[in-house]
């Protein structure tokens, strides 16, 4: 820049830089010095507005998406992440149709197999039909979208099959008597076939209409009865806690913890239990010195013993991962920890959720503060059962 200041690339690869380390205010203003000297540049729109959705500017967010689509339609993130930022808004309409470029996205076009059967758009009846739904993305997305599955049943289908993870197999297997739950390696001949996370734009959804028949997930007798033997010793307010979650989640590093980050409420007189079956080596030490925290890991076959475990606690607290979206669809109590711009599905400025009616929202005020969370956390903690 310094030897050519009217080159538009340098500003926009700067821009690039400054929002890979946070400084989004900073990366807007290098996008617009770009955008000045190369006004066709579509690209610099595009990041432009996803500097300002991090700003939690969705409207000039939306308005930097459109220009960039104006100039290159062909740019399919861009339709992905305006479609993000309206569910944020909770403009559903046009938010759950621009969601489907996912099945675009070169991160994500080889998780969407192609089937024999036909595709299901919503308007073909399915009666005496044979359809099959397919699990997309992770164990939480999963959990949480099934519940469509209720409403498809109502729709005379010859058969449903909904094809789910592995570990999630077992938890399912009681689901619903009509709804056949299969993995992978256990196709069916089917007459049509959709995507598990395409039937909030086929059922038309609007945040009123979201389906709350909660709980969905039927607990495994058994497993439940063991946890309670085990448990039942206790006098303590029993409180699960899930700090991480995947690390190949592509925004992880805004949705995860450190354990060492909640030392504060793990020093109050609770009885804290790990639900998560996989511990992070930056973990393992702080994890050593809890002398209040259980770990079940080697009791955590599948998603069912999570299931039974769950049932047994007080208060689930969760970072944005599969064990929240577990205990709000059987009814527990969760307080869900989010990052400045959450997922989609949490939209914004709302402490409850309409996917959830069990779950209390606990936002960042600002990017990548979670020492206020925690401190907000704590004092809810005390006050309700201190």
């Amino acid at each position: 820049i310094k030897l050519n200041p009217d080159y538009a690339e340098a500003y926009y690869n700067r821009g690039n830089s400054l929002s890979a380390v946070n400084l989004f205010k900073e990366a807007v203003t290098s996008y617009d010095r770009a955008i000045q000297l190369k006004p066709d540049f579509a690209e610099a729109f595009y990041n432009r507005g996803n500097a300002l959705k991090e700003l939690k500017h969705l409207n000039e967010a939306i308005s930097s998406y459109d220009q960039a689509i104006q100039l290159r339609p062909d740019l399919v993130e861009v339709s992905w992440n305006k479609g993000h930022s309206k569910l944020l808004l909770g403009e559903f309409d046009e938010g759950w149709k621009l969601y489907e470029f996912r099945k675009e996205r070169d991160k994500t076009r080889n998780d969407y197999p192609k089937f024999s059967a036909t595709i299901w758009n919503g308007n073909e009846s399915i009666e005496n039909k044979t359809l099959l739904v397919h699990c997309e993305q992770g164990f939480g997305d999963t959990i949480q979208f099934s519940r469509y599955l209720l409403i498809l049943e109502h729709l005379h289908a010859k058969e449903i099959y909904l094809m789910v993870q592995r570990p999630l197999k077992n938890l399912f297997s009681r689901f619903h008597k009509k709804i056949n739950i299969i993995e992978s390696n256990q196709l069916p001949k089917a007459d049509f076939y959709c995507s598990l996370m395409s039937l909030p734009h086929l059922f038309k959804t609007k945040v009123e209409t979201i389906p709350v028949n909660i709980p969905y997930i039927k607990l495994n007798n058994v497993i439940n009865k063991n946890w309670e033997d085990i448990l039942k010793n206790s006098n303590k307010v029993k409180i699960g806690l899930a700090w991480s979650g995947s690390t190949i989640h592509e925004n992880d590093h805004n949705r995860s913890l450190k354990l060492k980050q909640l030392s504060n409420l793990l020093s109050l007189p609770f009885e804290f239990h790990c639900l998560q079956k996989e511990i992070r080596d930056c973990d393992i030490d702080t994890l050593k010195g809890c002398n209040n925290i259980f770990q079940h890991q080697n009791n955590l076959n599948d998603f069912s013993d999570t299931a039974g475990l769950i049932n047994q606690m007080d208060l689930i607290i969760s970072v944005d991962t599969s064990v929240a979206h577990l205990s709000g669809a059987i009814g527990k109590k969760v307080w869900l920890l989010l990052p400045f711009i959450p997922d989609f599905r949490w939209m914004l400025d709302r402490d409850d959720s309409p996917w959830y009616p069990s779950l209390k929202l606990f936002r960042q005020p600002a990017i990548s503060d979670w020492e206020s969370v925690i401190k907000q956390l704590i004092k809810e903690l005390k006050k309700k059962y201190l």
